[in-house]
């Protein structure tokens, strides 16, 4: 049976319109008939990007995607939103074509986005009246578009594309890419790494910086003979910058040349073109998000001081441009800072930083003070600054609220809501209450641990157990919603759900998180050993209905807890790290190590890697693997769940051929969701 076709966005704008314009309106009218959180009700919440400010302050944009999930596709629009009290917001962007990564020109009168239109097979970049109107496109690049920013003169606009040096010229790159799409041949070669990242294969092509007009003229590469390109693993719109008198880029590029030691530098470059400078060479740790202050006398960025080590804590260094001289800003902060963005009077930075399980929105003072916490309750993403005076809005959501638009007060960080997103849905959904608790862990060391209640929890009850295993291992699970792995709608099968942040989580200051580095097994483990203790000793748990699962390094804790003693009556391991040497086909797997390699760690990795303890495997569980993902290589699952089949442990294979680590698709989500449901319902029944 073909797919059903799509259906026109036309018929979700006044779904959306109608939910910007509650914005304006009281605080919807509770449904005494609401029903707890369904993934089925889940997709049908509207997903909410990080604002962009114009230059004024007055207006915000932001995207917002809503998934039709029959067609088993989302739509992605551009949303104007005043940031007055009681504003109304409108669509700027509509049709089936996605439209993102929106950017205001100087003077608000226009913006530029990225889209996919007329059947282009990459993403283009497009000029639109602020206000709204109609879209005309700037670039017609074979290679495709990306990560538009304006130049403070208001006509020049830069973007990212990747190309292949030696195919410079479009007849060029449309036969490479000809030739590549349709060949006899289907091998692909390396010599160095990496050769995939994510969810597919890497090819020969470079990322770099090109330069356009409000005209749609021919774009010029200030980078692609500077010597340096934009770095391959995470390059966004955060990854460069334009200096304020539009002469100089910097940059984020991989200083290093074995490909097996990355080290992420800033680099500076003429917008003219010319060679490009490391400007962070003397540290040979990561160095990310360059950004001049608005006055042009600063260049920002995040600096680590441990090379090789991806959750090292960031530390903001500033460089005086005239005088070259360099200081790092707050150095006693022990928290991570990210997505920096300068006050407009260029007296200081805003950031955001993991603090204890929740991120918060920390203000940098140029004067070298301590930072301070502008905001405490709720978890906040995506801030931006602009205007005189400053306004600033943000994402704020929290375990049981999605991310929606706030305006945050810059003197005593109180937020009001701009955006009546989702507001209507939700009152039709009752969520469960959300606690945070600590407990002693590994060597009595407090744990913060999330407690999600299903909705009319009832403590004269006993309810089983979902202990969630977070992933990374050192990204700490905090006061933020989740679309894999919904707590809430767990919750509302009738399961007490917990995440804890076992040592390794990040937010909890620098020892914490690198406690793990050279044993990723024993401290988590006894951390969630105690978790389960502690619940335990709670009236409302029943101690026979306890079960744990999670995905990518929570699939590891997962399939660890297999070969150990452990409460559980059942897992799940979703892209789960069974055996911890093959894992080297990872698409990070030919990065040497911090503290050495495998075969020089013998003991270390006998004790950590899951497979050497097969022998003791008997809980049943649930592995789940998507066959795209080369994070986690699907060997990993697939050598698991033969394992299991040998020992004759019941467990159950799911496969999603066309997901990458994470399960991103709504049909495939939805039967995500119900096979867990399943399982759990199988060997611990609400």
């Amino acid at each position: 049976m073909p797919p059903p076709a799509p259906r026109p966005l036309a018929c979700l704008a006044p779904v959306l319109l109608a939910a910007m314009a509650m914005a304006a309106s009281v605080a919807a009218t509770p449904d005494p008939d609401a029903q707890p959180l369904s993934a089925a009700a889940m997709w049908k919440l509207a997903r909410v990007g990080e604002p962009r400010l114009s230059p004024d302050g007055s207006r915000a944009v932001f995207t917002i995607t809503r998934y039709d999930v029959e067609a088993n596709r989302g739509y992605t629009q551009i949303v104007l939103l005043p940031t007055g009290a009681g504003a109304a917001g409108r669509l700027l962007t509509s049709g089936p074509a996605p439209s993102a990564e929106p950017a205001w020109s100087p003077d608000g009168r226009a913006l530029v986005f990225v889209s996919r239109r007329d059947g282009e097979p990459e993403p283009q970049v497009y000029l639109l009246p602020g206000d709204g109107g109609e879209a005309r496109r700037l670039t017609h690049l074979p290679t495709g578009a990306a990560m538009p920013r304006w130049f403070p003169d208001g006509r020049r606009i830069s973007f990212v594309s990747r190309v292949w040096p030696d195919a410079r010229d479009e007849p060029a790159a449309r036969k490479r890419l000809r030739e590549r799409a349709e060949p006899a041949m289907t091998a692909r070669t390396w010599e160095h790494a990496p050769f995939s990242r994510g969810d597919h294969f890497l090819d020969d092509r470079e990322a770099h910086l090109f330069v356009t007009d409000v005209d749609g003229a021919e774009p010029f590469s200030p980078t692609l003979d500077s010597g340096q390109h934009l770095d391959l693993a995470d390059n966004d719109v955060a990854s460069y910058d334009i200096s304020p008198d539009g002469r100089e880029i910097a940059f984020v590029a991989d200083a290093d040349t074995t490909h097996v030691r990355a080290n992420r530098d800033v680099y500076v470059v003429a917008a003219s073109g010319g060679p490009a400078r490391d400007v962070t060479a003397d540290n040979e740790a990561d160095d990310l998000e360059p950004r001049y202050s608005p006055d042009g006398r600063w260049l920002a960025w995040l600096a680590q001081a441990k090379p090789r080590f991806y959750a090292d804590t960031r530390q903001v260094r500033l460089l005086e441009r005239t005088s070259g001289a360099r200081r790092a800003l707050a150095a006693g902060f022990d928290r991570s800072p990210e997505g920096i963005t300068w006050s407009p009077d260029s007296r200081g930075l805003y950031a955001i930083a993991e603090d204890r399980a929740t991120r918060r929105i920390f203000h940098f003072p140029l004067s070298g003070r301590e930072p301070r916490p502008l905001t405490q309750a709720g978890d906040y993403a995506g801030i931006a600054i602009a205007g005189a005076p400053a306004v600033m809005v943000a994402l704020r959501q929290s375990l049981a609220e999605p991310p929606n638009l706030v305006r945050v007060a810059l003197h005593g960080g109180a937020a009001t809501p701009l955006s009546g997103i989702n507001r209507s849905p939700l009152t039709h959904v009752r969520m469960g209450t959300v606690e945070s608790v600590t407990y002693p862990g590994a060597g009595g060391t407090p744990i913060q641990m999330w407690v999600v209640k299903p909705p009319d929890f009832d403590s004269a009850r006993r309810y089983p157990l979902l202990l969630l295993l977070h992933g990374g291992p050192h990204n700490a699970i905090t006061d933020q919603w989740q679309w894999h792995w919904n707590a809430q709608v767990f919750a509302a099968w009738g399961y007490v759900v917990a995440w804890h942040n076992f040592h390794g989580s990040s937010g909890f200051g620098e020892a914490f998180t690198d406690s793990i580095t050279r044993d990723w097994a024993q401290l988590p483990y006894e951390d969630t050993i105690r978790a389960a203790d502690w619940f335990r000793g709670q009236p409302w748990i029943d101690p026979e209905r306890m079960v744990a699962g999670g995905a990518s390094y929570g699939g590891y804790l997962a399939t660890l807890l297999l070969g150990r003693p452990h409460p559980f009556k059942a897992l799940i391991a979703h892209a789960a790290v069974f055996d911890l040497y093959t894992q080297q086909a990872s698409d990070f797997g030919a990065q040497r190590q911090r503290f050495g390699e495998y075969w020089e760690r013998g003991p270390e990795y006998t004790a950590q890697s899951p497979h050497l303890y097969a022998a003791n495997f008997n809980t049943p569980t649930l592995v789940i693997h998507n066959a795209l993902d080369m994070r986690v290589p699907v060997d990993q699952g697939l050598e698991l769940f033969n394992v299991l089949q040998n020992r004759g442990v019941p467990s159950k294979l799911v496969m999603f051929p066309d997901e990458g680590h994470w399960v991103l698709k709504p049909q495939n989500s939805l039967y995500w969701y119900q096979t867990v449901r399943e399982w759990l319902a199988r060997f611990a029944p609400p």
